[in-house]
């Protein structure tokens, strides 16, 4: 798509240094789920929610915990519609990887996100997780699921470096 930050996989891929942490993110209108990856990129591991106020106090954020952590790449969830399509959301997410570019050379990419929280609410519902447990939860879960696709991705794909 013309006039947006995010790379392809490959591209990405070629642009992110070996053996360094990549972080997921899912982005909701009220909060953001972070998750990190380990540093061989193989397990994506829930770290925690941002409470979304302003875009820059967010995306500063965003930047610290990515430098204190060393991330070198970030994968932001894409929350594709059902049938493909790009929706509300989509758009309100290629705004915020645009402005976050402007604000970091870290590379970006998309990952597309359908059901990610389907699936971990549903994880919580097996687990007999309380309703106040799973909404606390659910954000960085679904961060570390939209990561962790990407990270069996790059496996299947001998990208994994």
């Amino acid at each position: 798509m013309a006039n947006d930050s995010a790379l392809t996989l490959e591209d990405f891929v070629a642009a992110i240094p070996a053996k360094r942490r990549l972080i997921g993110l899912d982005l909701g209108t009220k909060t953001i789920g972070l998750a990190l990856s380990d540093l061989g990129r193989s397990i994506a591991t829930p770290m925690e929610t941002i409470k979304r106020k302003k875009f820059t106090l967010d995306a500063e954020k965003l930047l610290e915990i990515c430098a204190r952590q060393e991330v070198c790449g970030i994968v932001l969830g894409l929350p594709l519609n059902m049938d493909g399509t790009e929706g509300p959301r989509c758009q309100a997410t290629r705004a915020f990887s645009r402005n976050l570019a402007q604000k970091t050379d870290l590379p970006i990419t998309y990952w597309d996100e359908r059901l990610s929280t389907a699936a971990v609410t549903r994880t919580l519902l097996e687990a007999d997780s309380s309703r106040a447990k799973r909404a606390e939860a659910v954000d960085k879960m679904a961060a570390a699921y939209i990561l962790q696709g990407f990270l069996d991705r790059l496996s299947h794909m001998g990208l994994d470096t």
